[in-house]
């Protein structure tokens, strides 16, 4: 893992850019097309942003996925996050992007949706997935104690308190209880089997999980902390996020 501190968020999400932008060039270059996994949340906004004003990518050779969405979650609610992906990816690229393979919130065979994910995601390896890290220390909505051994794809994962306080206190829901329990997840292997790893934290709120993903032992009990174990992984800071690291 390679830890870069921005001057400030945008800074941070400019530098993120550029890691995933290259990666992204490079396999377009070398097979003609490249595959991304993007993330949510409100630590992603300014990261968005950076990417699709990035040059000299094709985005009619892009194949994008999500990490999660709510079960029973509909795309117009202000919180789904295939709404997010609609409005800060999908209608942002200079090009159409090849293909968006959206999770199905609303899905009423769960388990089915689940398979048809995988077979997609495991058309191809994944060139670069740009994740965020929670409050909680999990991974896409891997909350702690996340599994680490599944070979699925995706799996339906409950959400914890402290997961879903997050999502009231970043106004997407007004409440704890208005937060969905349950939500669709891109499992941790998934994940790691990314060819390159780029991810953006920024916030003081996020500053006692960096410094468990960063420096801490590596557990299901801290789920990012796994990042570490990756070859190519890059985590963007800002200097709240930072805070706390020795």
């Amino acid at each position: 893992m390679q830890v870069y501190i921005g001057k400030d968020k945008y800074d941070m999400a400019q530098k993120a850019a550029d890691m995933a932008a290259e990666k992204i060039r490079k396999a377009i270059a070398e097979k003609g097309e490249a595959r991304i996994i993007v993330a949510t949340g409100a630590s992603q906004f300014e990261f968005l942003e950076a990417l699709v004003k990035e040059p000299g990518i094709d985005w009619t050779k892009v194949t994008g996925f999500h990490l999660d969405e709510y079960v029973g979650i509909p795309v117009t609610h202000k919180a789904s996050f295939r709404g997010y992906m609609r409005e800060r990816l999908v209608a942002k690229t200079p090009q159409p992007m090849k293909v968006f393979n959206e999770v199905n919130g609303e899905a009423v065979d769960t388990a089915a949706e689940c398979e048809r994910l995988k077979k997609l995601i495991r058309e191809a390896p994944i060139d670069v997935a740009c994740v965020g890290i929670g409050e909680n220390g999990h991974l896409a909505f891997n909350d702690p104690p996340a599994d680490f051994d599944t070979n699925e794809a995706y799996k339906v994962v409950p959400l914890d308190d402290k997961c879903r306080m997050q999502q009231v206190g970043e106004g997407w829901f007004a409440t704890k209880d208005d937060v969905p329990t349950h939500a669709f997840s891109m499992t941790i292997k998934q994940i790691m089997w990314s060819k390159c790893i780029v991810c953006t934290c920024p916030d003081t709120r996020k500053a006692d999980a960096v410094v468990g993903a960063v420096q801490g032992p590596v557990t299901n009990t801290l789920p990012s902390s796994i990042l570490q174990m990756h070859p190519d992984c890059g985590m963007f800071l800002d200097p709240a996020s930072a805070a706390k690291l020795a």
